[in-house]
């Protein structure tokens, strides 16, 4: 991968063009990565990705807190896609922690950012630095959070990735078509302990 690319005309150009904007991407030529947390609509990003670049290493930050709905969907999709999975966890297990600590602190415990750099941000911080992408693909969407809404399909990271979210523009009802068009299943009971309610960032697309 040569340079940076002229991101407002990427955006500009490609930005509401999923398909398009993988293509560009893939055609950078960078080491690149796609990362999950396999909840709603996530098999949507996962296939355009993989019809691309069948071996893209996945990746997942697995806090211990996720639905035994989520982890079997994770094994389902893993299967079916044949994905190049790369989970990655805490330091320290769920049962340590609360052990020493107690449960899930709320949003507004002054301890709930500690928690979640412990079991996200720190294991997502580690990935980057043993897999080195050059290119992160996200499922990131503006219709998810106010946060959100302020980006663009195509950013550079903190530590300089190009990020790229194809389906930035699309709708929870263009997913859901894509879903079904491809026949592909589909997982609502998912649960990130790092928001704790809708419409709330988790810190990981903040700090990166």
């Amino acid at each position: 991968m040569v340079g940076t690319p002229d991101l407002d005309r990427i955006n500009s150009e490609l930005g509401t063009r999923p398909q398009a904007l993988l293509d560009w991407a893939h055609g950078l030529g960078g080491k690149a990565i796609v990362t999950t947390n396999f909840g709603p609509f996530a098999a949507v990003l996962l296939h355009m990705v993989t019809r691309v670049q069948p071996q893209i290493p996945v990746l997942m930050v697995d806090s211990g807190y996720g639905t035994e709905a989520t982890y079997r969907f994770a094994d389902e999709l893993t299967r079916l896609l044949r994905l190049n999975l790369h989970t990655f966890v805490p330091a320290r297990t769920r049962a340590m922690r609360e052990a020493l600590e107690g449960g899930i602190p709320g949003p507004d415990d002054p301890r709930h950012a500690a928690f979640t750099r412990e079991v996200k941000l720190e294991p997502f911080g580690r990935a980057l630095a043993q897999m080195q992408p050059q290119l992160w693909f996200t499922a990131l969407r503006k219709d998810q959070t106010e946060f959100r809404a302020s980006l663009q399909p195509v950013t550079l990271s903190r530590e300089g990735i190009l990020k790229v979210s194809p389906v930035f523009h699309w709708s929870s009802q263009q997913m859901n078509q894509y879903l079904k068009q491809h026949q592909l299943p589909n997982n609502f009971d998912y649960y990130d302990p790092t928001k704790a309610e809708d419409k709330r960032e988790c810190g990981l697309h903040v700090a990166h």
